[in-house]
């Protein structure tokens, strides 16, 4: 007869070999719902204004998920002081982009370039925390003066921008902004597809300032660009190297169009030939490619004695640098000269005359 004690033993062997048995699993302490610190604080200064920039966690420092918003606190340390809070701001969303300006007290706005840093805390419902984000440095002191006048012309070379001169050689960032995305234009793919141009690009300008003009030969035709300018003084502290930027200026807008010809042909030259084999006489013509990316071709034209310019070349543009000329004479001098014309219909001036006499036969 089958003992019940023997029983009972088989059945705690067999709970240790087969799960579900029902036994408890050991409690969990309750989470603190600290969340975790913010580490990709960011800030830069313009004028007498701080802006920071941070991402807000997703999880609690024991790694549960973040319920509700979360209360973030903006503190400013100076020097090697104490970290002191400048602002509570709204509770903000897990996983969203969190944002503050600082308009700096005057006491830190004025004087010799000095730093300052910045970091948040992010606050439970206990107003508690589990530290200080990262701490991002930006100097205090009298900013540079404002960029006045900013002022945009297109030329062939790039984006001539000038500004009031004052005499001021303290470097110039450029903020430029395209204005014309790329997602409207037609998708290139492959390895030698071109990367599409930034939305936001920066341009530091530092020699020639002082006369309030900067070339920006990185514009592209046919693009809507929005400038603004600021002046920024770099100042070293402590071997690192900071910058102080003023206020940053009103913006302009630029449609950088393409209503410039392609350059004048250089190198015509010009060689004829009596003709042979059945062949009438001709005159062989010759010159320097333009590189020009919207090139159409070039136009030839062709005068006698002095006479009236006569285009010679067929209605559609010449692709090559080169024309045979078979609709000529022995004994006659000729003249000829070359233009070039891009796809806009923009044409250059001729170039410099070749002149050649067709041999008698």
């Amino acid at each position: 007869m089958f003992n019940r004690a023997v029983g009972a033993g088989l059945a705690l062997v067999l709970c240790g070999w087969l799960s579900g048995c029902g036994t408890p699993a050991a409690p969990q302490p309750p989470s603190l719902n600290l969340p975790d610190p913010v580490t990709d604080l960011a800030g830069r200064r313009a004028g007498d204004e701080v802006t920071l920039t941070w991402t807000m966690p997703k999880r609690n420092t024991d790694k549960t998920v973040i319920k509700g918003n979360v209360t973030v606190q903006i503190c400013r340390r100076e020097g090697s002081g104490t970290c002191k809070a400048v602002a509570d701001e709204p509770a903000t969303a897990p996983g969203k982009s969190g944002s503050f300006k600082d308009r700096l007290p005057r006491a830190l706005a004025e004087g010799e370039p000095r730093p300052v840093s910045y970091s948040v805390e992010l606050l439970n419902k206990k107003n508690r925390s589990a530290g200080l984000s990262n701490a991002v440095t930006v100097l205090a002191g009298a900013a540079p003066g404002a960029v006045a006048g900013l002022k945009a012309e297109v030329r062939k070379q790039g984006v001539v921008l000038s500004w009031t001169p004052d005499g001021e050689k303290t470097p110039v960032r450029l903020l430029r902004k395209l204005l014309t995305p790329q997602p409207a234009k037609q998708e290139q793919h492959g390895p030698l597809a071109p990367s599409p141009e930034p939305v936001n690009q920066s341009l530091l300008v530092e020699s020639g300032v002082e006369q309030g003009r900067a070339l920006d030969e990185t514009a592209h035709f046919n693009e809507t660009y929005e400038y603004r300018a600021q002046r920024v003084a770099r100042v070293d502290v402590k071997g690192n190297t900071l910058e102080l930027a003023g206020e940053i200026s009103a913006p302009i807008e630029v449609d950088v169009k393409d209503v410039f010809p392609p350059a004048v042909p250089t190198g015509l030259a010009a060689v004829a030939s009596a003709g042979e084999d059945g062949k009438g006489p001709s005159i062989d013509l010759s010159w320097q490619p333009n590189t020009e990316p919207d090139l159409a071709g070039y136009i030839v034209y062709r005068r006698e004695d002095g006479g009236a310019w006569q285009r010679i070349s067929p209605p559609t543009p010449a692709i090559e640098p080169a024309f045979h000329d078979e609709h000529v004479l022995a004994g006659h001098t000729y003249q000829y000269a070359v233009s070039a014309i891009d796809k806009g219909g923009h044409e250059s001036e001729r170039s410099a005359i070749a002149e050649e006499t067709v041999p008698q036969s």
